[in-house]
């Protein structure tokens, strides 16, 4: 009797040892290390469904990464709230046994809802990186109607840790990878230009098109919010173009004054100011037969603006204190942070130019708006900085992953980079830590003002005369459509874009609602 137990158990700790093994040998396809990982489980434990949920990068809920047994392909797209026996087991950091899961308090129906599966009994242990518990597997249903013991927790536990590990080494691994073959692709496309890493949806549509607008020659204006990578984006319509091979040459509108902005881009002749001692190309010039990035644009002031705009549609200028006309074969991509219609609107900004420039636009989404590129973009700059400040950074812990996707990146993709060098810098090897970031983590005044506002909207709808609800949406309407307004200084355009509407329905508000701005 002794014998089969001790030959049961060695055939276990013998199965413990293989899936050790084969985690350690496959680090780049990790749904495949998960499935093997639940695969085994349920061999070692002998039960019927199981499954691996992660807690999402925010932390607010747990998603099926695995799920295995009759209903497992249903249950693989329910999501699952935290307050769950799952989520109890990441909040506790701890292994639970449950005998009777519908009687207990923590059952959360969600899942057994959606797939008729019943669940009766189950084991759960957490999967941590660290101390961090970052996802759980859960047993389920132990066959013939037996109950889980205390052994069987035993070794989930065992299988846990090995599954952290194996989750943090296939993470850390693809991470890696993608940030090395962005490297080559900088490499191969020359010092001069950045590498470019992208995993959001919305930005590999964005390539989408600049891969059809790179075809042609027309002009092309990107907008977006400072720090967003509008350069970037502009080496990429470059880079994929039949110009590639040709000069790809940046101004910055904003850097130089009027009179040097001009000699900049058109030249000069020698002698054409006081300290003109030689003639100078202008970047136009420099630019013939390739690209001319030319970034804030809307700073540039009028007067050279014309000249400009003669530029893009003749092809032709005068250097400055010269006559003589020059001629050139140049691609213009434009770029500011702007709102280029409302400066057209206070005469700021010549219209004429504006549609010369603004023949394929392009918009380029805040890093907020677009979470998928956080994880890439901060492993790709770890590398980078743990390379020159000469430390062995391996990867950011559980609760500095969650931060950079709470964080709303104010200062888009160039903070981003900015938080990631300061953390390597201040930082000890071998993770990066919360505490290394030197975030400001508190919310800005405005949402707390947002709250009130819908606070006070409320009490009031209740003691208003009108206590229908329409009257109660109009009032909140109102209110928030004017916070949003005094937020972007009453610009109509900008406040269209953060409401998600057009600008002419921000318009027919401001008169159905009779929102004024106070004088």
């Amino acid at each position: 009797m002794m014998t089969g137990q001790l030959l049961f158990s060695a055939e276990k700790i013998k199965s413990l040892i293989e899936i050790n093994t084969k985690l350690n040998s496959n680090y780049a396809e990790p749904d495949k290390v998960l499935v093997y990982i639940l695969e085994s489980a349920m061999c070692l434990v002998e039960c019927e469904s199981s499954s691996i949920l992660l807690l999402n990068r925010e932390g607010s809920a747990l998603h099926f990464a695995v799920a295995l047994g009759p209903k497992g392909a249903e249950a693989k797209d329910v999501p699952v709230d935290t307050n769950s026996i799952a989520g109890w087991v990441i909040a506790n950091n701890q292994s639970v046994i449950v005998d009777d899961v519908p009687a207990d308090t923590r059952f959360n129906r969600g899942v057994q809802d959606k797939t008729n599966y019943i669940t009766k009994n189950m084991i759960a242990t957490p999967i941590r990186i660290g101390n961090d518990c970052i996802g759980v597997i859960e047993l389920i249903n132990k066959v013939d109607g037996k109950k889980f013991t205390e052994d069987d927790v035993s070794i989930l536990e065992l299988v846990g840790i090995q599954a952290g590990n194996a989750y943090r080494n296939s993470h850390f691994y693809i991470n890696t990878r993608e940030s090395i073959d962005a490297l080559q692709d900088s490499v191969s496309q020359g010092k001069d230009f950045h590498a470019f890493i992208a995993k959001s949806p919305i930005i590999l549509d964005t390539i989408k098109v600049i891969e059809e607008a790179s075809k042609v020659n027309s002009s092309v204006l990107i907008l977006g919010e400072s720090g967003v990578g509008k350069e970037l984006f502009a080496e990429q319509l470059h880079l994929k173009s039949p110009r590639r091979e040709k000069p790809f040459v940046r101004v910055s509108c904003a850097a130089l004054s009027p009179s040097i902005l001009e000699s900049e881009l058109f030249g000069h002749v020698k002698g054409a100011y006081t300290n003109a001692i030689n003639a100078q190309k202008g970047r136009f010039e420099v630019a013939d037969g390739g690209t001319l990035f030319l970034d804030e644009i809307g700073e540039m002031p009028l007067e050279l603006q014309a000249k400009l705009l003669r530029v893009i549609q003749e092809r032709k200028f005068e250097k400055v204190g010269s006559s003589e006309t020059v001629s050139v074969d140049v691609r213009i991509i434009a770029a500011t942070n702007r709102d280029l219609e409302s400066m057209i609107q206070a005469g700021k900004f010549r219209a004429d130019l504006y549609y010369r420039l603004n023949v394929l636009p392009l918009n380029i989404p805040p890093l907020r708006q677009r979470k998928d590129d956080i994880e890439p973009l901060a492993y790709f700059f770890l590398q980078k900085y743990s390379s020159e400040t000469k430390k062995p950074f391996v990867d950011f812990s559980p609760p500095a992953i969650k931060a950079l996707y709470s964080y709303p990146w104010p200062g888009n993709v160039r903070e981003l980079e900015n938080t990631i060098e300061r953390a390597c810098i201040l930082g000890n090897p071998p993770y990066i830590n919360l505490e290394d970031f030197r975030l400001n983590v508190s919310f800005p005044p405005v949402q707390g003002q947002e709250v009130d506002c819908m606070q006070n909207c409320v009490l009031e709808s209740l003691s208003a005369e009108d206590k229908s609800l329409k009257n109660a949406v109009n009032e909140f309407k109102k209110r928030y459509v004017k916070a949003i307004l005094e937020q972007n200084d009453w610009n109509q355009t900008k406040s269209a874009k953060v409401l998600g509407i057009q600008r002419t329905y921000v318009s027919k508000l401001l008169t159905e609602l009779e929102i004024k701005k106070q004088m």
